[in-house]
């Protein structure tokens, strides 16, 4: 199956609709294929109706349980694929504009117990200065006023303590020139002081440091639902476990390389000082 990238995510209903009608054609009820697949009759009745997106564990269940053909599970299986990946391309949030976008982050955020960040460039907005979150705009062709507003208003989350949050920063994320040497010298301040907050970690990864991953982009995990990858162009967001569970493993990886508490506050006060200097 092919498909553009705009469809990700927009096949939740088709996918609905198939699993229905093939369960019909089996000849099954909603309780006898709940029965096989070790569901309730109620999540079944919400996947088919479209109210609950099902993961690919779901989606295997139940072909097997309907002993689906090798081509109806390919089509099928490629579908709840495409249902549990969205991409958000950078074009559109900015048609929208950012600060859609920045409801929607406050949302996610809202609705997460703990929530990790691998920063491989730049540093998040959660964690920013005013100055460091201007200038992290500055190039977007779009008006920018809200979205530097809303970055700093979903700040106030990081105090609250049912919330837990794991930052990663390399490096390179923390002490790429986004602001004059001075501004970055206070982010860095920023960083350090933001450890001391009792549910927040932040981790950091000197050059040098070896890891048995090579990361390729920014990620964010929300609990173990959710992950979202930023690229250039865009996000892509990624909702089945398994794929969940491939981001928490790697960002494992980089947590156990990473420096933290006073060790990665004399790191930034290290990099703090050469700054200023």
């Amino acid at each position: 199956m092919t498909f553009e990238p705009e469809q990700l995510g927009q096949s939740s209903q088709e996918l609905a609709a198939m699993l229905r009608d093939l369960r019909k054609r089996a000849g099954l009820s909603g309780v006898r294929l709940a029965a096989r697949c070790n569901m309730s009759q109620s999540k079944v009745s919400r996947i088919e109706n479209g109210k609950v997106r099902p993961s690919l564990v779901d989606v295997e269940q139940i072909l097997r349980a309907l002993d689906a053909s090798s081509s109806i599970v390919a089509e099928v299986s490629a579908l709840a694929r495409m249902a549990n990946t969205e991409w958000r391309n950078l074009r559109e949030l900015r048609r929208k504009g950012l600060g859609t976008r920045q409801a929607e982050l406050r949302s996610l955020e809202a609705s997460s117990s703990h929530m990790r960040y691998f920063l491989l460039s730049m540093i998040t907005g959660l964690l920013a200065t005013p100055e460091y979150v201007r200038a992290s705009l500055a190039h977007s062709p779009a008006d920018t006023s809200k979205a530097v507003a809303g970055k700093l208003e979903r700040q106030a989350i990081l105090y609250d303590a049912s919330k837990r949050f794991t930052f990663i920063l390399t490096e390179q994320a923390i002490r790429w020139p986004v602001v004059s040497p001075f501004a970055l010298a206070e982010q860095m301040d920023r960083l350090a002081s933001l450890t001391y907050l009792p549910n927040v970690r932040i981790g950091v990864i000197p050059l040098g440091v070896h890891a048995s991953r090579n990361p390729l982009n920014t990620f964010t995990i929300y609990d173990a639902s959710l992950v979202t990858i930023e690229t250039s162009a865009g996000s892509l967001v990624l909702r089945d476990s398994r794929d969940v569970q491939s981001y928490l493993d790697e960002f494992a990886i980089y947590e156990e390389v990473a420096v933290f508490d006073e060790e990665a506050r004399g790191k930034l006060a290290e990099w703090s000082t050469a700054c200023r200097s």
